[in-house]
C-alpha cells in the first residue's frame, strides 16, 4: 500500500468531513426506535441511496417469519456490496440502525441531528449511527480517490440489535448472507473510542426463577407459605454468598471498564404477589418470579453458571421445604473472542497508529453486541468492534459523538480495508 494512495485517501475524506457529518445527522434524524422498530425502512433506504452512489449493489433483506417482523413495524435490513476488479477478501462493515428509545432529561431534540461544539447530538448519534456513516464513507473515500479494489467490500444496516440482533445480524447469518467461507473479515463499528479495537464480549446468562407457595388469608399469614418470603432469602444468598464469590473472578480478557473483568449479576426485576396499585387483597402470596442477567467470564462457561445459580436456590429454601422453584431459561450468549494474531486486528491496529500516532487498545466489551452471531452463526472468526464515540454516552441523555473522532474512524476503516485487500 502505497503512501500516495493512503495520502489521497485521507485527503478525500478530510475534504469530505462536512458530508460525513450531514450523513450522521440525516441518520439520526430517522426515529429508528426499538421497542417497537420504528422507522426501519426509511433509514434503510436512505442507507440504501447513499450507498447506491458510491457505486453499491444494493439488496433489501426483509426479515420474514421473524416475530418481530409486521406489517407495522417491518424489520427491513440493507446490505450494499461493491466488487473490485480483481480477487480478493469480502470486508463486511456492518452498523445496526435501531436505537434505544429517547428517555428524558435532553437538552436538545433528540432527533433533530444538532451539530454543535465539535459534536453531533442526538439518540443513537454515538450507538451508531455515526459508526453506520464512517463505515459508508470509508467506501466512498477509498472510490473518489480511485483506488482498484483487490476484494469486496459490502456495507450492511441491520435492525434490532438492541433487542438482540435476531432479524437483523443473526437473521442475515442464518441464510448464509454472511458466512464462513465468504465473508472473510467484519468490522462493526460500535462506539469503543476511536483508539480501542474490541476483540469479543463476555457471556450472557438471563434466567427466570418462579417460586411457588400457599396462599392464605393475609389475617392469619401462618396458615401460608409466602413465595415472597422465599424470594426475600434467595437474594439475601446472591447478596452474601455469590456476590463476593462472582467478584473474586477476574477473566484474562481486556474487558472495560475494570468492573466489567469480574462476573456480575443484576436483579433484572421481581414480580410476586397482589399489584401494588391493584385492589387491595387479604392474601399470602402463593407465587414470586424474578429475572437475573448473569454476566459470566470465558473461563466460567455457561454450566458451570447455571449449576452455580440452581445449587444457591436450593440452599437458600433449605429451610422453607414447602416452597418449589422452578428455573427458565431467558437468553443464553457465550463469550467470543477475535482469535490471537488476527490479521484484521493488525490491519486497524496499523491504520489507528497512521491516523492518531498513537497504537490502538485492544478491549473486550462488558456487554454484547453483533459480534456472536457473526462468529456463532456465520462461524466468521476474523470480527472487532471498532468505531467512533465514547461508550458511556450511549443510551444516555444528550447522547454525542465527537466529529474528529468520526472522521478519524473514518480514515482508520479505510486505511484498514486497504491493508486487507493488500494482504488477502
Amino acid at each position: 500500500m502505497s503512501g500516495h494512495v493512503i495520502d489521497r485517501v485521507i485527503g478525500e475524506i478530510d475534504r469530505a468531513a462536512d458530508e460525513i457529518v450531514a450523513l450522521a445527522a440525516d441518520l439520526v434524524r430517522v426515529p429508528t426506535i426499538n421497542p417497537p422498530g420504528e422507522a426501519y425502512e426509511p433509514c434503510a433506504r436512505l442507507v440504501a441511496d447513499r450507498l447506491r452512489r458510491s457505486g453499491f449493489e444494493v439488496e433489501y433483506l426483509v426479515a420474514d417469519g421473524r416475530p418481530e417482523h409486521t406489517s407495522r413495524f417491518p424489520r427491513v435490513n440493507v446490505v450494499g456490496a461493491w466488487r473490485g476488479a480483481t480477487r480478493g477478501p469480502l470486508i463486511h462493515l456492518n452498523g445496526h440502525t435501531d436505537v434505544v428509545p429517547a428517555g428524558g432529561g435532553w437538552t436538545v431534540d433528540p432527533f433533530a441531528g444538532v451539530v454543535r461544539d465539535g459534536r453531533i447530538y442526538g439518540r443513537g448519534a454515538c450507538d451508531m449511527k455515526a459508526g453506520l456513516a464512517a463505515a459508508m464513507f470509508a467506501a466512498e473515500a477509498l472510490r473518489r480517490a480511485r483506488v482498484a479494489l483487490a476484494g469486496t467490500i459490502e456495507i450492511s444496516g441491520t435492525v434490532d440489535e438492541e433487542s438482540g440482533g435476531f432479524a437483523g445480524v443473526a437473521w442475515l447469518a442464518e441464510r448464509g448472507r454472511i458466512a464462513h467461507g465468504k465473508t472473510d473479515y467484519v468490522i462493526i463499528p460500535e462506539p469503543l473510542n476511536v483508539n480501542r479495537i474490541c476483540i469479543g464480549h463476555r457471556g450472557v446468562y438471563w434466567v427466570e426463577l418462579t417460586l411457588h407457595g400457599r396462599i392464605a388469608h393475609g389475617s392469619m399469614p401462618f396458615l401460608g407459605v409466602s413465595a415472597i418470603d422465599g424470594m426475600a432469602r434467595v437474594l439475601e444468598a446472591i447478596r452474601t454468598e455469590l456476590r463476593p464469590a462472582l467478584a473474586a473472578r477476574v477473566t484474562r480478557m481486556p474487558v472495560v471498564p475494570e468492573g466489567a473483568r469480574h462476573a456480575t449479576i443484576n436483579v433484572n426485576g421481581i414480580e410476586g404477589g397482589q399489584p401494588v396499585d391493584g385492589i387491595q387483597t387479604p392474601c399470602v402470596a402463593d407465587r414470586c418470579r424474578a429475572v437475573f442477567d448473569r454476566r459470566f467470564l470465558l473461563e466460567e462457561g455457561l454450566e458451570s453458571s447455571q449449576r452455580e445459580i440452581d445449587t444457591l436456590v436450593q440452599r437458600a429454601l433449605a429451610s422453607m421445604p414447602a416452597v418449589g422453584y422452578e428455573l427458565r431459561d431467558l437468553m443464553i450468549v457465550h463469550p467470543v473472542v477475535t482469535p490471537d494474531g488476527s490479521p484484521l486486528v493488525a490491519a486497524l491496529d496499523g491504520a489507528i497508529q497512521r491516523v492518531l500516532g498513537r497504537p490502538a487498545q485492544l478491549v473486550a466489551s462488558p456487554g454484547t453486541y453483533d459480534h456472536k452471531h457473526v462468529a456463532g452463526i456465520a462461524g466468521v472468526p476474523h470480527c472487532v468492534a471498532y468505531g467512533p464515540g465514547e461508550l458511556e454516552l450511549a443510551h444516555q441523555p444528550d447522547e454525542s459523538c465527537r466529529i474528529e473522532d468520526l472522521v478519524n474512524a473514518t480514515k482508520v476503516l479505510a486505511l484498514a480495508a486497504l491493508r486487507l485487500m493488500e494482504i488477502g
